[in-house]
């Protein structure tokens, strides 16, 4: 089995990511470059009091700027020195734009601490279990910075086989592998998953 190593999405990691989202066509919702849950409104006029910046930027030069002003995380997955897959997290205001958001916010107790929003997998190196890799990295990173509720939003396949271009939350399984609790239905084949990640400084 290969050895993946995790390193955090910085500037110093920056160009091994924009070197897997050019393979992929700048990957995500045509191209985001991954920056789709970081709209919150995507491609509606920014709200009142919103990152104007938000709402003009789009794909490599956006996610660029928000790596570069920390206000954009993941857990990069490395196979040697090249990036082969990750999984974005990050506090709800630096991730507004979940999918069915009404139907969320309509069963909200209370926000999570962090959000865990998209994971891709090189597709040279899929079926290899560099999803799980990449959820348990970005795990531990938040761990790192003082962990903290943790929410994902992933399909809930009932066993069925999904294409890997619907799968950008990962599964309901993967996730109660990795000790999620479920919550509730979200839309019509995703839900609600949250664990409790201790700090770990």
């Amino acid at each position: 089995m290969t050895e993946y190593t995790i390193k955090p999405l910085d500037v110093e990691t920056w160009d091994a990511f924009a070197r897997l989202c050019e393979k992929h066509s700048g990957m995500g919702f045509g191209g985001c470059w991954c920056t789709w849950f970081h709209r919150a409104t995507h491609g509606a006029p920014a709200p009142p009091g919103a990152d104007e910046h938000r709402d003009r930027e789009t794909g490599r030069a956006y996610k660029e700027r928000l790596v570069r002003e920390g206000r954009a995380h993941a857990a990069l997955v490395f196979d040697g020195d090249v990036a082969v897959g990750w999984c974005q997290f990050g506090a709800p205001a630096e991730l507004p734009g979940i999918n069915h958001k009404k139907e969320y916010e309509a069963g909200l107790v209370s926000l999570p601490d962090y959000r865990l929003t998209c994971i891709f997998v090189d597709r040279n190196h899929r079926r290899e279990g560099v999803a799980a890799v990449a959820l348990d990295g970005a795990l531990d990173l938040i761990a790192r910075a003082g962990g903290g509720v943790v929410e994902a939003y992933p399909q809930d396949t009932a066993g069925k086989k999904i294409s890997a271009s619907f799968l950008y939350n990962g599964t309901r399984s993967m996730f109660e592998k990795a000790g999620f609790d479920y919550e509730r239905p979200k839309g019509k084949n995703h839900c609600v998953m949250r664990k409790t990640v201790p700090g770990n400084r």
